[in-house]
């Protein structure tokens, strides 16, 4: 009989800060560059009720797990649940099984840093968020760890998230952080943007970036939506988490290749690629650089091993049991 350690969502909040996902999500990115399996997102999708079930796996052999999400959202609850097991990399045993909801902005958070970190120029200090929610929130914490921001602009449709977004981040970090009346001005000489919402449409037009700025983009993975525009994909140098899902649920991307302004060859690297140096990220002052992050298990699993790690180290979980398949269907 095997066992795996559960983890409830409380749990997992207490294990590990925002910030201390970002290095080994960067090492688990870096896996990725020198080969290590991953898959983008398998969604299905139901029409009544209305809801998606997704899934996508990776494996990280020097992180020692592999695993991925499957999550359903939507349905009858009008809610989300998010499943997570890990895997050792070597044995195959279960490791762990995470009620993974309240892990998911962290991991986000730090593989937007870590995007930031490779393409952004070293010496960015101004930074726009598009986005207030609860991923706006984490992908600011996490990016304030890799640059040293003087001052932070953030726009979402709603007066007061917005403004309730600036008081509680000003309140963390040291750079000013102010709520504006539009995303152009929030955008608006940002040597950073990032973008953080539910919109199905462009959230700030391409041409107002002055030359230099860096994008991330991480609040869509429909093919059918997009945060970014036309002129953005167009500017830019293209860098995604996964080329597979390029073509598959990037809809930015998917967009400019429809409007016959880019093709497949626009695709400059994974950020795996980038990190090991097998791709150049930023070659130039002016270049324009975006990173395109809807969501892989690469931060998921690496996340979910820092997690078991550290509950490990700490006594925290529950051992449940796993009937190996060599016993369980041995009748």
């Amino acid at each position: 009989m095997s066992t795996a350690l559960f983890l409830t969502s409380a749990e997992i909040a207490e294990l590990a800060r925002p910030e201390e996902y970002v290095d080994p999500v960067r090492a688990a990115y870096r896996e990725r560059g020198r080969g290590a399996p991953a898959e983008p997102r398998t969604t299905l999708f139901s029409d009544a009720p209305a809801g998606m079930l997704t899934g996508y796996l990776a494996v990280l052999p020097e992180t020692g797990a592999m695993g991925g999400y499957t999550y359903a959202a939507g349905f009858g609850d009008r809610d989300a649940h998010f499943a997570l097991p890990i895997f050792d990399a070597d044995s195959g045993a279960p490791l762990a099984l995470l009620d993974g909801a309240s892990m998911n902005p962290h991991k986000t958070g730090a593989v937007g840093a870590v995007g930031v970190d490779a393409l952004a120029p070293v010496d960015a200090a101004d930074l726009a968020v598009v986005g207030s929610g609860t991923q706006a929130r984490a992908q600011l914490r996490a990016t304030a760890t890799v640059r040293d921001f003087d001052r932070v602009e953030v726009y979402s449709p709603t007066q007061s998230h917005r403004q309730d977004f600036a008081a509680a981040m000003n309140e963390e970090l040291d750079a000013t952080v102010a709520a504006v009346a539009s995303s152009a001005a929030a955008v608006e000489g940002a040597d950073v943007v990032i973008t953080a919402t539910d919109a199905d449409e462009p959230v700030f037009d391409g041409e107002m970036l002055e030359p230099g700025t860096h994008v991330t983009s991480m609040g869509q993975y429909h093919p059918e939506k997009r945060e970014l525009d036309t002129a953005t994909i167009e500017r830019a140098t293209y860098v995604p988490d996964l080329r597979a899902r390029v073509t598959k649920d990037a809809g930015s991307f998917i967009h400019a290749m429809d409007e016959g302004v880019v093709d497949e060859d626009h695709v400059h690297a994974e950020l795996g690629d980038v990190l090991v140096g097998d791709a150049p990220g930023r070659q130039s002052p002016e270049d324009i650089t975006v990173f395109d992050s809807g969501g892989t298990a690469i931060e998921t699993v690496a996340a979910a091993k820092l997690l078991y790690d550290r509950a490990i180290e700490e006594g925290v979980g529950e051992e449940i049991d796993f009937a190996p398949a060599s016993q369980a269907m041995e009748r």
